[in-house]
């Protein structure tokens, strides 16, 4: 299959997760930059902690955070702090606000517009630091009558790790270059803010994607190294050749040589992820590259045959180098396993497992020739044993033993390399195939044993191969032809009733994600075979993430919690998906796992989804079926946890004492049913600095068309 060779590679908007990635102790939030007042499309969990309000509170508030605003608040402040805003300008501020316990806090405040692919402002990036500090103490009516001593260490105390957060962050006065404080507000070093549009994943320049054509063929090379070295180690060590002629020597060295490139190679290849994704981070894949395959690789590089080549090396110490070549065999598990991506080519899986068999044949042949070798002359009594096959084989072909009396004083001749090679390969197939023809037969004891073993492993490598093709590749094929079938199926239905290109594509890309999601399984089909309550167990399981993250399931029973679960049904969403529709009927509670997704409301985003939000509607407080007044679309790969109206009324119905609790303590990110008013702005966002343009020529003249602009069309 594509798409789990491949993994998931379809356009993305990542802009958010991005965002959260690079900002780990950053609190922020993001403002629409156009709609007026620049409501809070989404807030991370550094600000509602720093701020101590839920996400949905600040959700759809100002991006200025006038709600934390007080009396001690500075007006002319927070006035240069609008004038920011309205302006599109980058800009930061120190100004004392209010958490939601009307605690005064001093915040250090970085605002950065954001743009999109046509460099107009769409958002804006708000980062917050707490520098009560740096600040000189703040009276309240718990520190009065203290010491300035006293209330000193009190504000230190209440924000101790301050000090080493910002101590390379906050300095007054100082003119920063553009980039390098777009960068600074989520500490980024020289990096740039991402852009908020659907974009391909991109992996860096030196990186090389494990799909491309290149590795592709790359891989095929090394496999046809790896039988090359298969075939030539065991028959060098079983008839003891060096390699002293020089072109086998160079052979063998640009072998070597490949198997190390290779090694360079995968310190540089994506990988796909356990979820499907694919790594490009060369960090994550150097880390995996080494604990997996790289002590393999190393040694199957080294230069054996080079050791082996020079003369005054000890026999022993030659062959056991020669041997240690047999570990890139160990290659041959990897190659094999990226063949599973190919599986639907099913003429390379019936090559490979031939040529196992032949590979087994050869070593076994090459085993075969060392008994021989071994037993047809008697070094104790300097005699030949005329009952081995080595022994009749040259009585056969016209190159028998002899005995040099005048010479050496030892036995010479015998049949060639060559006819001792293709005999002993002719014995092995035959005796694994369970043919044998009977003209080579074990005499001796030892060769005896030999034929026993090789009958034994013969018969069950011979099942295993050849007798069991067809039950492997059904096996194989189960859920590949499913697969085909209904993407053969749904082009068939494309083609017939002529969707358009877009919408096809899009189509085909939702299910080959899924497929490669689910790997074809049928989760409800599965469950329906277990019994109630291990299904029940298991539904439990596959929603603790929802269960773990949201305080309003704390207090539920365990009977409760597994009434929910079996409710609960798992969505996966491909980019672009629409989840809601503006009007339809809003039947669902939705959980966001993972991905993120954007709210849609007169073509304005109003909102910004992400792990852990929740949407939907109120359905335990409200008597009415609401209509959806706004879009959610998929901006990445999303899995949704979602139970229907009727189902989650049920529950609470059911277990009243938790129908209580959960409506207390359920707070939604986004009520659909609720409509965010919106008025256009008067103002456009003004063009970027340019130098061949005068800094004094006027901005251009607004319009109703070009105020009220979408972030899905910018």
């Amino acid at each position: 299959m594509a798409g789990g060779r491949r993994g998931l590679v379809a356009p993305q908007n990542t802009f958010l997760e991005n965002i959260v990635r690079r900002s780990n102790d950053t609190n922020f939030v993001l403002g629409n930059a156009q709609i007026v007042d620049w409501p809070i499309v989404y807030s991370n969990d550094g600000f509602c902690k720093l701020s101590g309000y839920h996400r949905a509170e600040v959700m759809q508030k100002s991006s200025t955070c006038s709600f934390m605003y007080g009396e001690l608040t500075d007006k002319e402040m927070a006035e240069k702090v609008r004038q920011t805003f309205d302006s599109y300008e980058m800009n930061s501020f120190e100004i004392l606000m209010y958490k939601k316990n009307r605690m005064p806090v001093w915040f250090f405040v970085k605002i950065a517009p954001i743009r999109n692919e046509q460099d107009k402002v769409v958002l804006f990036l708000c980062t917050f630091s707490d520098i009560t500090a740096f600040k000189q103490p703040i009276e309240d009516d718990s520190s009065k009558g203290w010491g300035k001593f006293a209330r000193l260490t009190r504000a230190l105390t209440s924000s101790r790790g301050v000090l080493q957060q910002l101590a390379p962050a906050v300095h007054k006065g100082e003119n920063v270059h553009k980039h390098s404080r777009l960068a600074e507000v989520l500490q980024l070093g020289s990096e740039i803010l991402p852009q908020y549009k659907q974009e391909t994943p991109k992996t860096p320049p030196h990186i090389i994607l494990h799909y491309c054509l290149f590795k592709t063929t790359w891989d095929w090379v090394i496999l046809i190294l790896t039988f090359y070295t298969a075939i030539m180690v065991p028959y060098n060590v079983s008839f003891k050749t060096k390699q002293n002629n020089v072109t086998w020597l160079v052979v063998d060295s640009i072998v070597d040589v490949i198997f190390l490139v290779d090694i360079v190679l995968n310190f540089h290849t994506t990988f796909v992820g356990p979820a499907g994704e694919v790594i490009s981070d060369p960090k994550l894949i150097r880390m995996n590259y080494v604990k997996t395959w790289f002590v393999i690789d190393l040694l199957s590089c080294l230069p054996y045959d080079v050791i082996n080549a020079f003369e005054n090396v000890d026999e022993g110490i030659s062959s056991l180098f020669s041997s240690l070549k047999v570990v890139r065999l160990l290659r041959l598990g990897r190659v094999a396993r990226k063949l599973d991506h190919y599986i639907e080519y099913g003429a390379a899986v019936l090559v490979l497992l031939v040529c196992v068999f032949g590979l087994a044949a050869h070593w076994l042949a090459c085993i075969w020739y060392s008994i021989g070798d071994y037993e047809v002359i008697d070094e104790d009594t300097n005699s030949v044993r005329t009952d081995s096959w080595l022994f009749l084989l040259g009585d056969t072909v016209g190159t028998p033993y002899r005995f040099n009396a005048s010479g050496t004083g030892r036995w010479e001749g015998g049949p060639s390399k060559d006819s001792v090679y293709i005999t002993s390969l002719y014995f092995t197939m035959t005796s694994l195939t369970s043919i044998g023809f009977g003209n080579i037969a074990p005499n001796t004891d030892g060769e005896k044993i030999f034929a026993v073993a090789m009958m034994m492993i013969g018969s069950l490598l011979y099942a295993t191969i050849f007798g069991n093709v067809t039950t492997i590749f059904q096996q194989m094929y189960a859920n590949t032809n499913r697969y085909h079938e209904m993407l053969n199926s749904v082009r068939d239905f494309l083609k017939l009733y002529q969707v358009p290109k877009g919408l096809s594509e899009r189509v085909m890309d939702y299910i080959v994600s899924t497929w490669s999601m689910s790997r074809g399984i049928d989760t409800d089909k599965v469950l329906q075979i277990c019994p109630k309550d291990m299904r029940a167990d298991i539904c439990v399981h596959l929603n603790r993430k929802v269960f773990k993250e949201h305080p309003a399931f704390r207090l539920a029973s365990d009977g409760c919690l597994r009434a929910l679960a079996m409710e609960f049904q798992t969505v996966h969403s491909a980019p672009g998906d629409l989840i809601f529709h503006a009007g339809e009927s809003v039947d669902s509670l939705c959980f966001v796992v993972s991905g993120s997704l954007e709210v849609i409301q007169d073509d304005e985003v109003v909102a910004i989804l992400g792990k852990g939000d929740v949407f939907g509607d109120v359905f335990w407080k409200e008597m009415t079926l609401a209509q959806s007044c706004a879009n959610v679309r998929a901006l990445t790969y999303c899995d949704l946890h979602i139970i229907k109206r009727d189902a989650l009324q049920k529950v609470l119905e059911f277990y009243s004492a938790f129908a209580n609790h959960f409506a207390r303590n359920l707070l939604l990110t986004y009520n659909l049913r609720k409509r965010v008013s919106q008025h256009a702005s008067n103002k456009s966002p003004p063009p970027p600095p340019s130098s061949s343009s005068s800094s004094s020529s006027p901005p251009p003249p607004s319009s109703a068309a070009g105020v009220n602009v979408s972030l899905r069309s910018l």
